[in-house]
């Protein structure tokens, strides 16, 4: 009896000490205190940071596990606040809700996770599919499939005709009349009741399209289209479920409504002004510029046939007014949350908005922290995850040059760990 206590502790201690990874770090972001740091030590056990030593301090086992990053940049796993991990762009994007099955959508939003992981972006925000989204999420927490964590909201909240209205642009016979369970509401109990469904359907957010949008097919891209009552009763449910509000937003009305209810954060703001700007700020709103999306849409507005007709004026007046509105935020100093819109562009370059943030006036630490301590605050994650510190989630990349002087170089990761497991060296 005694022999075999002695063998189930020795069994169960091994399980718990398991196999220690040191990493050896030529440089070190320091997410939290802004600064980087040389020859460090980052010394993993199971999923999480058991320790970071100043110098390369040797292994003790011989089962313990070496990794060479002298010569690299290491930092934690980047987080983007707006993705769409289902779909990604192309010419043939309004005509695939008719042509793919949900198993369709499955398999290509599994090599999408993979592709986002492989670019260092161990930690994503769907914000809005088809309701895929919910399922690859689990496989990937449970380990079926390579992938960031996913915080899903299912599907985007809209109104009869608005950004989010699955049905725009269709035929009379093929529009229906989708209600709170399609995600599209038309007043405060329908309001309450589609939150309530994405909640059922195992929503970790929500999102609402608070006004028109660039690529939907209708015409009108800045309108506001929830009245401030409906915005304040998914706001009020939404807390009473334990999650928070994303609002896409691109005009100022809209903005304002969702500012004033409560929303977590604005996605895009293409038409703040100073006025939106200071609500903001009362309020601690954070604004996720998705400047990546911006950039590629109009280079593709240049194609005959990409985009619908109804689309290109929508797109010509947006992109006129960016570079003034985003010098406004920077000077303002309103508060900033790394997000790209990731699948209006491809997949995979989501770290091409550090590149495109560091151009409008950021400085590049200040983009690295919105996409790692920033992110995990809002995220409510700021203990687990956004440093490189002892416990917690050993979420880890790497590249080859110092992003503080070279922001590019985040466009080349070269090393990948996500709770402990390495996908990429």
């Amino acid at each position: 009896m005694k022999k075999a206590l002695q063998l189930t502790f020795l069994l169960l201690t091994s399980l718990v000490i398991g196999q220690n990874t040191y990493l050896h770090c030529g440089k070190l972001i320091d997410t939290k205190t802004g600064k980087v740091v040389s020859e460090q030590t980052i010394i993993v056990v199971g999923d999480k940071i058991s320790a970071v030593e100043n110098g390369y301090v040797p292994t003790k086992s011989s089962d313990d596990i070496l990794i060479d990053l002298k010569d690299k940049t290491v930092m934690p796993g980047l987080i983007d606040m707006h993705v769409h991990i289902e779909s990604e762009t192309s010419p043939t994007r309004y005509l695939d809700v008719f042509t793919k099955n949900d198993a369709d959508v499955a398999f290509n939003a599994a090599e999408i996770a993979n592709r986002t992981l492989m670019a260092g972006f161990t930690t994503v925000r769907d914000l809005g599919g088809s309701g895929v989204n919910v399922s690859l999420r689990d496989a990937i927490a449970r380990g079926k499939v390579p992938g960031p964590r996913i915080f899903t909201v299912e599907k985007a909240i809209g109104t009869t005709g608005g950004h989010a209205d699955p049905t725009n642009g269709r035929s009379k016979e093929l529009m229906g009349d989708p209600g709170p369970a399609e995600g599209v509401i038309n007043s405060p109990e329908e309001a309450r009741k589609a939150v309530r469904q994405r909640y059922k359907n195992g929503a970790d957010l929500i999102k609402i399209t608070a006004t028109g949008g660039v690529l939907s097919v209708a015409k009108n891209g800045q309108n506001a289209q929830f009245t401030q009552e409906e915005v304040n009763e998914i706001v009020k449910t939404a807390k009473e479920y334990g999650m928070v509000v994303a609002a896409h937003a691109h005009g100022k009305e809209g903005m304002k409504r969702a500012v004033l209810a409560g929303v977590q954060t604005i996605e895009h703001g293409s038409f703040m002004d100073k006025e939106v700007a200071t609500l903001m700020k009362q309020h601690n709103t954070y604004l996720v510029p998705t400047l990546s999306a911006g950039r590629y849409v109009e280079e593709k507005a240049k194609i005959p046939n990409y985009y619908p007709p109804v689309i290109l004026p929508k797109i010509a007046s947006t992109m006129a007014v960016l570079d003034d509105t985003f010098e406004m935020v920077i000077k303002e100093g309103v508060p900033i949350a790394f997000g790209t819109d990731a699948g209006v562009f491809p997949h995979g370059e989501n770290a091409k908005e550090l590149v495109y943030m560091v151009e409008a006036g950021w400085t590049p630490m200040f983009c690295l922290q919105s996409a790692t301590i920033t992110n995990a605050k809002l995220l409510d994650m700021e203990n687990q995850l956004g440093q490189i510190k002892e416990g917690f989630i050993a979420d880890l990349i790497a590249v080859d040059d110092d992003p503080t002087k070279n922001i590019s170089t985040m466009e080349q990761v070269v090393f990948v760990m996500k709770e402990g497991k390495v996908y990429k060296k």
